[in-house]
């Protein structure tokens, strides 16, 4: 008897789990909207302050918030899903984060606003770790190729669609809701990717689930925090002592949490982040790579809002739009990665961050010829050559770091890569952001920009160094 696989997954329970073309679409659906959730609200803040009378340091927790929730939970949330199940979990935390989407978008004042972010930053660690899982755990072959490098395009894509799709509902001010429609556009999306996933995304476990393990949880949260929060916090409340002491216990937070992991690994048990894990080369190597692009990546997508805001007097709309052609290179350029890996290897990702240094200086000449007349035509040739580089880097390197991770620890490895990517895009906002921020007093907004790129730049430049120690093949 033929059994027919279509979009709608149809197995035998003896069968592995299938997940289908519709489900693949479903589960990279859920993974879009925590990260456009991330950088949507960089084009509102301005409106977000003046409806909301919110002050500086407040408007940078209704970033910082989400960001450091996000990140803290995401390991945590891959563990809980190899546990009880990753469906359950996916369907539990997309549904939480249509909730807190809500609670967003009906905030009444800036605090509130500022918990239901921090919610839904919970929410979202929930629901991203059982994608990846889900992708290693019911594809294979090919099909887990394609589909992993989908998920990396999807990924960088969202991330610059979100400031756009901000920056026109901003401006739509649909039916007089302003920057709530920036929350409440999730709300339709999580009701019809709920429906989707009940229907044909796979339920699939960890073959040995462990227990949580929670003195590595506790620490890897208490690491993150003491890292995070200072930084992010830091320049706004104008340094007080809280910020210099924790990031003091930042290395013996971390420390502390490498013991225990070690000690619990030798021990026979799960710990949160085996350190087994952190041996495989190609996951090592990766994540020290995902480190400086996403900060780099992050940050100029917080200063390049503030700076043609704030600095070129663009709305909403035009600051989004300047953002276009870098969206519309990485679409088109992503879609050919797997071929070009296929053919030349890892070196794509060697000449994704050359090309997109590139981009990065043809930015820097523009600013600094432009301002302050600085909008979509003269950042073209930059954005266009960026997002062109940005695709032969983003999507690769997460199929690359996820390559030799056995399917049984697929949540676990979910959950480290997604973790280091969301801790680096907070870092992004909170250094390179406070950096530019805090030159803007004594250099001006022009200066403060091309200096801030500048910072980036050599990033660019030490990301394509380490893409020189990555295996030459994927496996």
């Amino acid at each position: 008897m033929t059994e027919t696989i279509t979009s709608r997954t149809v197995r035998s329970p003896a069968a592995p789990p299938v997940l289908g073309s519709l489900g693949l679409f479903t589960v990279l659906l859920a993974a879009a909207l925590p990260l456009i959730d991330f950088f949507i609200v960089n084009v509102a803040l301005p409106t977000i302050g003046k409806d909301l009378s919110a002050s500086e340091a407040v408007l940078e927790l209704v970033v910082a918030g989400y960001g450091v929730s996000y990140a803290v939970l995401l390991v945590l949330g891959g563990r809980l899903g190899d546990l009880f199940g990753r469906r359950r979990l996916f369907l539990g935390g997309m549904a939480a984060f249509g909730v807190t989407s809500l609670a967003c978008g009906l905030a009444p004042t800036a605090w509130t606003l500022v918990a239901a972010r921090i919610a839904q930053g919970a929410a979202s660690a929930a629901m991203l770790p059982q994608v990846l899982a889900t992708i290693q755990s019911a594809t294979q072959g090919a099909r887990r190729a394609k589909a992993m490098g989908l998920y990396g395009a999807t990924a960088g894509l969202a991330m610059v669609a979100g400031q756009i799709l901000g920056g026109v509902l901003v401006a739509a001010d649909i039916w007089g809701t302003g920057w709530r429609a920036v929350f409440l556009v999730n709300v339709p999306v999580v009701v019809v990717g709920l429906v989707l996933a009940a229907r044909v995304v796979p339920e699939t476990h960890s073959p040995h689930p462990e227990p949580v393990d929670v003195p590595g949880t506790f620490l890897l949260a208490a690491s993150l925090l003491a890292l995070l929060v200072p930084l992010t916090e830091g320049r706004a409340a104008g340094w007080p002592l809280w910020t210099w002491l924790s990031l003091a216990a930042f290395p013996g937070i971390v420390s502390a949490f490498y013991a225990v992991e070690r000690r619990a690994d030798r021990q026979g048990r799960t710990p949160l982040v085996p350190p087994s894990l952190l041996a495989l080369t190609s996951l090592r190597r990766g994540l020290m790579i995902v480190l400086p692009l996403s900060i780099g990546f992050s940050g100029f997508m917080f200063v390049i809002a503030v700076a043609l805001q704030r600095g070129a007097d663009l709305g909403p709309v035009a600051a989004g739009l300047a953002l276009a052609p870098m969206a519309v290179a990485f679409f088109l350029v992503s879609l050919a990665g797997p071929r070009l890996v296929t053919r030349y290897g890892t070196r794509v990702v060697a000449a994704g961050s050359v090309v997109q240094g590139l981009g990065v200086a043809l930015i820097v000449l523009a600013a600094w010829r432009s301002w302050p007349d600085l909008g979509f035509v003269e950042l073209l040739p930059g954005m266009a050559v960026a997002g062109v580089g940005q695709a032969l880097q983003l999507p690769i390197i997460f199929r690359i770091i996820l390559s030799e991770v056995p399917p049984a620890r697929a949540g676990v490895g979910a959950g480290v890569m997604v973790t280091t990517q969301q801790s680096a895009l907070a870092l992004g906002v909170a250094t390179l952001g406070t950096l530019f921020l805090s030159l803007i007093p004594g250099m001006g907004m022009r200066d403060a920009l091309v200096t801030t790129l500048l910072v980036q730049l050599a990033g660019v430049v030490l990301t394509g160094l380490l893409s020189l120690r990555l295996p030459r093949a994927i496996g």
